[in-house]
């Protein structure tokens, strides 16, 4: 079966499943919305199912705040454009659709969507899956349970041809597929698994396939410049071969796929709705041009509960950016601080109950161009009070404008406070969360609960390998031998680091340690961070709690979802033994 993967929930894609011509069935992601027809050039391509990933963390935040003001929105739009353009081909092709882009509102997507092959003339069935809202507390505007894949096996097991869904995991969209075409029971865990990898591979589409890659230099840039989307050939024992659609840009290979891997991941144990996946046991092999075999993964029983994700209004936020160009730049940033802090003091309002200064230099001596000369200055104020972050902020740093340091100018004045939003996770039992398949002919199906799961006793550390002789060493950035890629988790972050050979894995992994790991990213040092080894990949995996405040919604800090940390990691300067470069 022929599975595919998409790009991220905040933007919106699709991928799809089809069956190739190496293996019995795969899946393939199509084109973000950003292109023009996305589902219509993967719909073309002999798939079997095609499948979208919708939802992030903060797309649910404004499909919360969309439903408010219209009880008939909630869901993806953009999906709606996309099946205008590819519905008649996939149903040509008889390419089933799948895809998690009813947000809050699946019933309302499911009922556009027969509206909209209804004036196509498209005899499309629609089925839906819903269940993963929860009770909102006050404050809340999307509580949300994490669902698997058994409604969506259900749905298309009754010959939906559509089928759309809330919030479900992002695997779940291939695991789903998966156990519908090869019948799989809900505890053929190490099949579950495979596909759950496979999965977690094509969620963010072209991060697969070169996009985001740590070593794109590497790289013939003509491929990269527009990389095609993944497919994952999947097999009834659960392996698989991650490819992509012949004559597409990018790269496949064990380096793009161990990347992805690592993605927004913590230790050996991945658990999900479906079942736990032990990323410990994941085995990649380069099998020829852009084909990288997945297989020997081991899975367990999926926990009791489900993760469940709420989202709130955390108050209203507003910043202004101040430009500082030439000299004495950290007595120009000290001078409008003490001014802007004395102004909220004196002010007629109170001063917002949060206030954040950061300094970004940017700037360098005997600067050729003034942008090359000038640093930035950001100050951020936060508030449950909207009037806090506008008129006080707005007034206080417009007034300077003829009386602060020499040269002084801002990238935008502050304009009225925007609302931002909280992310948190929560656990809640399976049994609790009413998870139904809404069958194309109307029918509400149980899903039942996958058979309660045991306690898992600790995965034990994994050895060590044997240390690298020591030798000669040049300081250097920590990029040139290690690649990374890091991401969010509502508040925390992670960052995946690994080499590409197995000498430098005797390295690293003596080398990397927390403390080392605290030292290159300063920010860390106050945070819980834990190390997680993963040999089968050379990898180390790094979780720091509460980087990100409240999650992105909240833009804690310069890079709220910690996309740049493991560039920033890489680019830190360690000593690096000569033999590695």
């Amino acid at each position: 079966m022929l599975t595919g993967g998409g790009a991220d929930g905040a933007t919106g894609a699709v991928t799809g499943t089809g069956t190739g011509a190496t293996g019995p069935a795969s899946t393939a992601r199509p084109a973000s919305t950003a292109r023009p027809a996305p589902a219509a050039r993967p719909a073309s391509g002999g798939l079997d199912v095609l499948t979208g990933d919708y939802l992030a963390e903060l797309t649910m935040l404004i499909l919360g705040r969309d439903l408010l003001k219209d009880p008939t929105t909630g869901y993806a739009k953009t999906f709606l454009r996309q099946m205008e353009e590819g519905l008649g081909l996939a149903h040509e092709r008889g390419v089933r659709i799948v895809a998690n882009a009813g947000g809050l509102n699946p019933a309302g997507l499911a009922d556009a969507l027969r509206a909209l092959a209804g004036r196509l003339g498209i005899p499309a069935r629609v089925a839906h899956v819903e269940g993963d809202r929860l009770p909102a507390r006050d404050g809340v505007l999307a509580a949300n349970a994490y669902l698997g894949g058994a409604g969506i096996a259900a749905c298309l097991d009754a010959g939906a041809d559509i089928v759309v869904t809330g919030r479900v995991t992002d695997a779940a969209l291939v695991t789903g597929p998966a156990q519908w075409f090869f019948g799989w029971g809900p505890e053929e865990y190490d099949r579950l698994a495979g596909a759950v990898v496979a999965g977690h591979v094509l969620e963010c589409g072209t991060q697969a396939t070169g996009g985001n890659y740590a070593f794109f230099t590497g790289h013939d840039p003509k491929l990269l410049r527009r990389p095609g989307f993944p497919l994952a050939e999947l097999r009834e024992d659960g392996s698989a071969v991650i490819t992509k659609h012949p004559g597409t840009g990018g790269v496949v290979d064990t380096g793009t796929v161990t990347a992805q891997l690592l993605y927004e991941t913590g230790g050996a144990r991945y658990a999900g709705p479906d079942v736990t996946a032990r990323l410990d046991s994941v085995r990649l092999t380069q099998e020829g041009p852009d084909r990288v075999r997945i297989d020997g993964v081991r899975g367990e029983a999926p926990p009791p509960t489900l993760k469940a994700g709420l989202c709130r209004l955390g108050g209203f936020r507003n910043e202004v950016v101040f430009v500082l160009t030439g000299l004495d730049i950290e007595a120009k940033a000290e001078l409008v601080r003490d001014q802007i802090e004395d102004a909220f003091a004196r002010g007629p309002k109170r001063a917002p109950a949060q206030v954040r200064w950061e300094l970004a230099r940017t700037d360098r001596a005997d600067a050729g161009t003034e942008e090359t000369a000038s640093a930035l200055l950001r100050l951020v104020v936060r508030d449950p009070d909207p009037e806090a972050v506008g008129r006080s902020l707005s007034g206080a740093a417009v007034e300077l404008a003829l009386a602060s340091y020499p040269g002084f100018h801002v990238t935008a004045p502050p304009g009225k406070g925007a609302p931002y939003g909280v992310f948190e996770t929560v656990y809640v039992p399976a049994g609790e969360v009413p998870h139904t398949a809404v069958l194309p002919d109307g029918t509400r199906v149980a899903v039942p609960v996958p058979p309660e799961s045991r306690a898992l006793e600790p995965v034990p550390a994994p050895p060590l390998p044997e240390p690298l002789p020591a030798g000669p060493t040049r300081r250097a950035p920590l990029g040139l031998v290690a690649g990374a890629r890091s991401g969010d988790k509502g508040g925390d972050a992670n960052v995946g680091v690994w080499v590409r050979d197995d000498r430098a894995w005797r390295w690293l992994a003596h080398t990397l340690t927390v403390d080392l790991f605290r030292q290159l990213l300063p920010e860390t040092k106050e945070l819980t961070v834990e190390r997680h080894l993963l040999p089968g990949l050379r990898a180390l995996n790094f979780t720091v709690t509460g980087l990100l405040g409240e999650g992105v919604a909240s833009q804690a800090r310069f890079d709220p979802q910690a996309k740049g940390l493991g560039e920033w990691l890489r680019s830190r300067h360690v000593d690096l033994p000569e033999e590695l470069l």
